[in-house]
């Protein structure tokens, strides 16, 4: 058979996963973001079909150097449908345009990134973090131990679904991707990411006064008086203050911590922590 109507072999198949896993990020700028990676990822295909083309091999690494950013991890899916898609340019399908899956990457960059974003960073790390904090607060080594492992192995199950799934669904992936039901996923996974966040943070930020006040004929804790009107809200008051400082006035994370360190510090001098 000619190797022009060869499918991408799992062999093929496997380099496109392993190459885009591993660099996807190798080569970031603000021009392209993963513009770069992409390129590289896709000079096996190159190599397969366009070998004595050097001028449809130019455009392959050409349109799929331009600007592309989404969550890694579950970017996975479009690395997926890429795949399938220039398969099926290599091989001479003219139904199949070559400006396709540039636009099928710059249509799903953006709900994937939502998607990927609120279940990897706002779910699954916050909530294998807490378990492993949990494990590790008595000196259990088992805690970071616990948090490498299942998290590896639930990324690794991620990307791998993710690929199969784009490479089998094809462009029929997009309707599921941008539909309704996807954005009301993405909707339900933004909430359920805040009630982690929430969580995580009710257990594991501890902040109490040392004030007493006078009750009566005696001085009480003020932190007991909190407690009964309002436990863990001093905790709270934290969490908002670096939420605020983060998300409205556009602070960095060291700047936030600075300002944190220097509240408790003079919190601790002045005898209220």
């Amino acid at each position: 058979m000619d190797k022009q109507n060869n499918r991408l072999t799992k062999k093929e198949l496997w380099s496109l996963f392993w190459r885009y896993q591993f660099m996807v990020e190798s080569a970031m700028s603000y021009e392209k973001m993963h513009g770069a990676a992409w390129s590289w990822t896709y000079m096996k295909l190159g190599d397969k079909y366009y070998k004595d083309k050097p001028e449809d091999y130019t455009r392959l690494l050409t349109r799929h150097s331009v600007f592309y950013n989404t969550e890694p991890q579950t970017g996975q899916l479009v690395n997926g449908i890429v795949a399938s898609l220039e398969e099926q340019i290599g091989m001479g399908n003219e139904e199949v345009d070559e400006q396709l899956p540039v636009t099928i990457k710059a249509s799903i960059m953006g709900p994937l990134a939502g998607i990927g974003d609120s279940v990897v960073q706002g779910i699954l790390i916050p909530t294998l973090l807490s378990i492993g904090m949990g494990l590790a607060a008595g000196g259990n080594p088992l805690g970071p131990i616990f948090y490498i492992v299942s998290y590896g192995l639930i990324m690794a199950a991620i990307t791998t679904i993710s690929f199969r799934s784009g490479y089998k669904l094809g462009i029929s992936a997009l309707d599921i991707i941008t539909g309704d039901n996807a954005r009301n996923i993405m909707k339900a996974l933004n909430i359920l990411g805040v009630i982690v966040v929430g969580g995580l943070s009710a257990s594991t930020v501890s902040l109490k006064t040392i004030v007493n006040i006078p009750m009566g004929t005696e001085m009480k804790p003020l932190q007991d008086v909190l407690n009964g009107v309002f436990p863990g809200i001093l905790p709270l008051i934290m969490v908002l203050l670096s939420w605020y400082l983060i998300s409205i006035k556009k602070m960095t994370a060291t700047k936030v911590i600075m300002i944190l360190i220097i509240i408790i510090s003079i919190g601790t001098v002045v005898g209220l922590f």
